[in-house]
């Protein structure tokens, strides 16, 4: 085995094995490869299941395959969505490995989830679909802002940009002022970061100059980052908290950076806030999400072609689920049966 000797001055010799070591620099970097939302949505999951298992007197660290079996039947029997309990899973899975164990066994509870899902459909329950937000829709959103106020300003500029971005609510979440760049014929938005994107290659997309001002993403961002000049703010995260007496930073008591950085939470709570204050249909089915799914919706009919949509909105080529939103939009506007004779 390869050892080193370390001695300091005054004290004992300690054996290392240097093929075990791992500095700070190197822990901290695989610790921040998963999305900070990622790592606190993993750390809830990770407390909740500890505790019932204390509850349950079953062991926790390591678990075994019936004891994340059970957990998943709890879940379940709680009412809980399959993607939440996948999480879940994902979660015990990645403490396992943090703590150099091997993870249970998933089969068992992979066979307890497809029931799961098969009971919810069964009940009517399937899948929620966030539900898109169309031209018309993005319209009346942004006219119940009242951009007098820096909320409004902000709210605006929000939704419209995430719309034509295409963009994941963790994309807007983390875009900061260094990543936008105009130009005579609009806006360079740089996306760092984003879930299919593992090796942080990174994408620059062009927004243009739109007819509606109210609607124009470029000059919707461009009010928004007056505002933001005016409070002394020319650097750091594009999108931020704001309180209810209009001042920017972090809210009290709440989670997320000290910068004031929106979280991808709270992009969904302004978007479906807005489609209440709308009064559109089905309002509560609006997520953040809605503004992603609306882009590829819109511009499916519109003509484009779903590789020039994939590429803007940052979907890999050829991918499965631009591909079900594209198919959704289809089934009434060119349905198979359409023009056949029936």
């Amino acid at each position: 085995m390869n050892e080193i000797e370390a001695q300091g001055s005054g004290h004992d010799i300690v054996n290392v094995d240097v093929n075990e070591h791992l500095s700070a620099s190197a822990r901290r970097r695989i610790r921040e490869s998963v999305p900070a939302s990622t790592r606190r949505a993993y750390a809830g999951d990770w407390s909740r299941f500890a505790l019932w298992c204390i509850e349950k007197q079953r062991f926790h660290l390591p678990a075994t395959a019936a004891t994340l079996a059970e957990y998943v039947s709890h879940l379940a029997d709680e009412g809980k969505a399959s993607s939440t309990i996948e999480r879940a899973m994902a979660a015990i899975t990645v403490a396992h490995a943090s703590a150099d164990l091997p993870p249970p066994n998933t089969r068992p509870a992979h066979a307890v989830l497809r029931r799961h899902r098969a009971e919810l459909a069964e009940a009517g329950r399937g899948v929620r679909k966030a539900k898109a937000v169309t031209i018309t829709a993005l319209r009346a959103m942004v006219d119940t802002l009242d951009i007098s106020t820096i909320a409004g300003v902000r709210d605006r500029a929000l939704i419209v940009v995430g719309f034509a971005l295409g963009a994941r609510r963790s994309e807007l979440a983390a875009l900061n002022i260094a990543d936008l760049t105009f130009t005579g014929d609009g806006l360079q938005v740089t996306i760092r970061r984003s879930k299919t994107d593992k090796e942080s290659v990174g994408r620059t997309t062009a927004l243009p100059y739109t007819s509606r001002p109210a609607t124009c993403p470029v000059r919707t961002v461009q009010a928004w980052l007056d505002a933001l000049a005016a409070r002394g703010e020319a650097s750091g995260p594009v999108f931020r908290r704001i309180d209810r007496h209009g001042n920017l930073g972090r809210a009290p008591h709440g989670r997320g950076e000290t910068s004031g950085r929106l979280t991808g939470q709270a992009v969904a709570i302004i978007v479906r806030r807005t489609a209440q204050r709308a009064g559109l249909d089905a309002a509560s089915a609006f997520s953040g999400h809605s503004l992603r799914r609306g882009f590829a919706t819109e511009t499916h009919r519109q003509g484009k072609s779903p590789l020039r949509i994939a590429r803007h909105g940052g979907w890999k080529d050829g991918s499965a689920t631009l591909a079900g939103y594209i198919e959704d939009a289809d089934q009434c506007e060119d349905n198979a049966l359409t023009d056949v004779g029936l």
